[in-house]
């Protein structure tokens, strides 16, 4: 979900609240993993998230040399094996770039510090391989709709598409999009993220909590003319957007399956779809932010419907968190899965652990522990994943040395 930052939003969304039954369920199957990332259903999933915006994981700066960058990565993936995960979710497209040789898209700046340049090797195909040869799955991350982490289009590569279709993007709260609104946009995404998926054997896709942009007070997300150009029908404004985000899930899912059968396609949404003061169908929450009236994102919905193949809710609360409780919202998640095909992993916030900045709860090495051990009381939650790949190799406090001993070994 991420990033500079994804966690920065989950963070802020639930800062200032002012403005702001459990589930039954079939028994567990532990499937076991054959080793060689092809198509393998994961009951009990051990991910973590590697992310590339903004440098935040890997590479550690741009400007690394091809074969400093190739070892970084391996120790990410040899790490994420001695801490016995299953699971790597490798961030490809941060900011509508790629880490892979793409017809459709630029280097990614993270590589280089020059967005379009060349870095010598292919990260993405070299992350699968290194990736299988450890018996790691390795699911491609796309980011669908951020464009760049600032409001400046002359910055972008000559031959950015943002840049030759100045009229795809928006400029909302210092950061560029793509608009979802327009069809050409959502068409082109999806060409720009299957290329990936159509060369290299990934094991899934994934997208994380950017849909429509987190709100920022005061401003307002400039869609004007594409709804009125494509919003007839449509009760609101808010309607059609959630429309136009559960076309591209729609889409996306059926395009994979197309494309490579055997990849799975999960999203990995902000972990309060509405609260229940909202809709009696809510969480106990009291978020600042709720993903299907903010984001437009219907998170419920595609997994009720059985549109994806997983979701990974990102509960990044402790137990006892008066605004979003973990302890709510397990359950509360759990349920929504009961009954559907979609698998549940819940995104847990390792970033925390040992932050002072964080609650007392944080500063507990086995808060993280305590959530695994909440959650195993759900046959719905079939795993977890956690954010992210740095955190895991510093682990500050230990508490995912103390996850592993108590739940992994």
């Amino acid at each position: 979900m991420g990033r500079v930052s994804r966690r920065a939003f989950a963070v802020a969304a639930l800062s200032a609240f002012t403005m702001v039954p459990p589930a039954s369920a079939a028994p567990r199957e532990d499937v076991e993993w054959d080793g060689k990332g092809g198509d393998r259903a994961a009951s009990v999933m051990r991910g973590v998230w590697l992310a590339t915006v903004a440098n935040r994981d890997w590479p550690s700066k741009p400007g690394l040399s091809a074969s400093k960058q190739r070892a970084e990565l391996r120790k990410h993936l040899d790490t994420a094996v001695s801490r016995r995960l299953n699971t790597v979710f490798f961030q490809v497209r941060p900011t509508a770039d790629a880490l892979w040789p793409s017809p459709y898209e630029p280097w990614s700046q993270y590589l280089t510090g020059t967005q379009g340049k060349d870095p010598g090797w292919d990260p993405l195909g070299t992350a699968v391989e290194e990736a299988h040869a450890r018996g790691l799955q390795l699911h491609a991350w796309f980011n669908p709709y951020r464009v760049a982490t600032h409001a400046d289009p002359s910055r972008l590569a000559a031959s950015h598409p943002a840049r030759r279709n100045p009229d795809w993007v928006v400029t909302y709260g210092g950061k560029l999009y793509y608009n979802p609104g327009l069809p050409e946009v959502r068409a082109f995404v999806q060409d720009a993220m299957l290329d990936a998926v159509r060369k290299y054997p990934v094991d899934g896709v994934h997208f994380d909590d950017y849909f429509y942009p987190y709100p920022v007070a005061g401003q307002s997300f400039d869609d004007d003319a594409a709804y009125d150009e494509h919003g007839g029908g449509f009760p609101s404004r808010a309607a059609w957007r959630r429309d136009n985000i559960n076309k591209l899930v729609r889409e996306t899912a059926g395009r994979i399956k197309k494309v490579r059968p055997s990849a799975r396609f999960g999203i990995s949404p902000f972990g309060v779809w509405r609260n229940a003061a909202t809709d009696k169908r809510g969480s106990d929450t009291r978020a600042g932010v709720q993903t299907y009236d903010d984001l437009h994102a219907d998170t419920r919905t595609w997994v009720r419907e059985s549109w994806i193949d997983y979701i990974v809710p990102q509960l990044y609360w402790n137990i006892g968190f008066a605004a979003a409780d973990y302890a709510e919202l397990v359950p509360w998640w759990a349920e929504v899965a009961r009954g559907t095909s979609t698998q549940l992993y819940v995104g847990e916030a390792l970033y925390k652990a040992g932050d002072p900045a964080q609650p007392a709860a944080w500063q507990n090495p086995a808060e993280l522990s305590r959530h695994l051990a909440l959650a195993e009381d759900y046959a719905q939650v079939r795993g977890h994943v956690f954010f992210a790949a740095k955190d895991v190799a510093t682990d500050r406090i230990g508490a995912m040395a103390r996850v592993v001993a108590d739940h992994y070994e």
